[in-house]
């Protein structure tokens, strides 16, 4: 399935041009023109849950230079990966080995009942254990000073060798993060809420640039699963054009779709903490990462040509501030299904996203217990506080 692309240029170029002209028939048009961008991509996002954007701040060259990066990192040998996990804080920061993060759809009975009733050929495929793929934690932009939802106060982990590390995760984090906050603007006047509604809520939240790396060398057989069905806890999550398509999306209307991501664009997905913005208006999106036809055609390329066969997931997860108030906003508050949506903190959104498939305060890295949610939709480890993502 193509997914409609919004070219982030057009909404800059029509927002500088209302904003420089007086009131008259000329502006009425450009305003039109401009709620009917920012209508489209609402309605994409309430019928997908997905969309590609196009921003002229983001370049193929910026998805590129991360891309080598972490490509070079993830095919460093495991001893020298591990000197950069920490266990004792969590997985928060640092690297994630593979076989750490569980799938949600491996242990919600719930979920796989769901799964059960799908026409067979919408239905997920099922993973058989932990996810097959390593994962970096790298924290994007302030946190507030103040808030009841401390996370741990622990130093950024920088991997020796990697003298441009720090730049240029910081540097692609803080663009994806932009072009989300203008995702975000769009959509709220589409939704017909106030421009800043959402970014707002933006502001000083937990956002996490959590690139994955799965090798294909190893983990490349047909239909092995990478991230299991899920949904993303957050706002919205953004990823820049990874080398090796695998990403299926659900529709609205249950159907099962293979995206594919133009080169130049980013794909964005729709969160739990959106749908409970829009009283279930916009649903939180899911999807599955999974080793498809088309992913083995891109590993014979990349092999004859020589290129890195890890799968790298340029992935961040764009939050609701913890001490933010979730609920349905403007005309959303009055729907039918608001009700199914209560006001509540964003940092006890989470805590209760764990209590509910009971695995809150267990040990990650404790081999008797199964890991807790901390990788926001893809797996799950334990989580510091109630800032921890979840599955």
């Amino acid at each position: 399935m193509e997914l409609p692309v919004i070219d982030l240029e057009s909404y800059f170029d029509l927002s500088s041009k209302i904003s420089s002209r007086e009131r008259g028939c000329e502006m009425e048009g450009l305003e039109s023109k401009l709620q009917e961008m920012c209508s489209r991509v609402s309605t994409t996002l309430r019928e997908t849950g997905a969309l590609l954007v196009k921003d002229p701040r983001c370049s193929v060259e910026d998805n590129d230079r991360f891309l080598d990066m972490m490509e070079r990192y993830f095919a460093s040998s495991d001893q020298f990966k591990r000197n950069q996990e920490r266990p004792q804080l969590h997985y928060q920061v640092g690297v994630t080995p593979e076989g750490v993060e569980i799938p949600r759809s491996l242990v919600d009975m719930e979920m796989r009942g769901k799964i059960r009733t799908m026409p067979k050929e919408f239905q997920p495929l099922l993973p058989s254990g932990p996810d097959p793929k390593w994962r970096y934690m790298w924290r994007i932009g302030p946190r507030p000073i103040n808030t009841k939802f401390k996370e741990l106060n622990s130093e950024p982990v920088i991997p020796e060798g990697f003298p441009e590390w720090k730049e240029t995760m910081d540097s692609w984090g803080l663009k994806m993060i932009s072009a989300v906050e203008v995702v975000a603007e769009m959509a709220a006047i589409g939704f017909g809420l106030e421009k800043d509604a959402f970014t707002a809520l933006m502001k000083e939240g937990p956002h996490l640039l959590a690139p994955t790396g799965s090798d294909l060398e190893r983990h490349g057989s047909k239909d092995r699963v990478f991230a299991g069905y899920h949904y993303d806890l957050n706002f919205l999550t953004i990823h820049g054009r990874s080398r090796f398509p695998g990403l299926n999306i659900w529709l609205r209307n249950g159907e099962k779709v293979e995206v594919s991501v133009p080169i130049g664009c980013l794909l964005i997905q729709a969160g739990k903490q959106l749908e409970w913005l829009t009283g279930g208006e916009c649903l939180a999106g899911m999807h599955e990462v999974v080793v498809t036809d088309r992913t083995r055609s891109s590993v014979e390329a990349a092999r004859a040509a020589g290129r890195s066969l890890w799968r790298v997931s340029s992935t961040l997860f764009a939050h609701v501030a913890s001490d933010a108030a979730l609920e349905p906003l403007g005309r959303f508050r009055g729907s039918t299904s608001s009700t199914g949506y209560p006001p509540i903190r964003a940092g006890e959104f989470v805590e209760r996203e764990l209590a509910a498939i009971n695995l809150k305060g267990r040990r990650g890295g404790d081999s008797s217990t199964p890991s807790v949610p901390g990788g926001q939709g893809e797996g799950m480890i334990q989580p510091p506080q109630a800032n921890a993502f979840l599955a």
